[in-house]
């Protein structure tokens, strides 16, 4: 017999929100349609650096711009959102259903701080453009040692 081992701790939400997505994770195996909890999906992400700038692509077809939020700090950026379920067609059933929908979310650390004063964002055909530009590297300050 097979058992699952469940630890509860301090935070009791996060453990409970692992159970659910394994749980779904398990079920969808069998039932694409199955579903415990409401499903997060990431958007593919590239991050390319410039010696003066960070830029980032997300694509997230579908989504409607007003449905794209963004949070920015020197060190993250946080993307997320929601893309709607499409309306189907009349009574058909699904035979297979890969496009996921719903809430998405993908928090990136940065591997330089950046100016958050001049970040721009361009959502074009499904396409999210996120320019960053890094802050200079900090100089070196020396201090003398004081001797006792």
């Amino acid at each position: 017999m097979n058992y699952i081992k469940i630890s509860l701790d301090d935070d009791i939400k996060e453990t409970a929100r692992e159970f659910e997505k394994t749980l779904d994770e398990m079920f969808h195996m069998f039932n694409s349609g199955y579903s415990v909890s409401q499903r997060t999906w990431r958007p593919q992400i590239d991050v390319y650096e410039s010696p003066d700038r960070l830029i980032i692509f997300a694509e997230m077809a579908g989504v409607k711009r007003e449905h794209i939020n963004l949070e920015i700090s020197s060190r993250t950026v946080k993307v997320y959102g929601r893309r709607n379920t499409s309306a189907g067609i009349g009574n058909a059933r699904y035979h297979l259903a890969e496009i996921p929908f719903g809430y998405f979310e993908r928090s990136l650390v940065l591997p330089a701080p950046i100016d958050t004063d001049t970040a721009e964002a361009v959502y074009a055909d499904g396409l999210l453009e996120i320019r960053l530009a890094k802050l200079p590297l900090s100089k070196v300050h020396k201090i003398m040692l004081e001797h006792r």
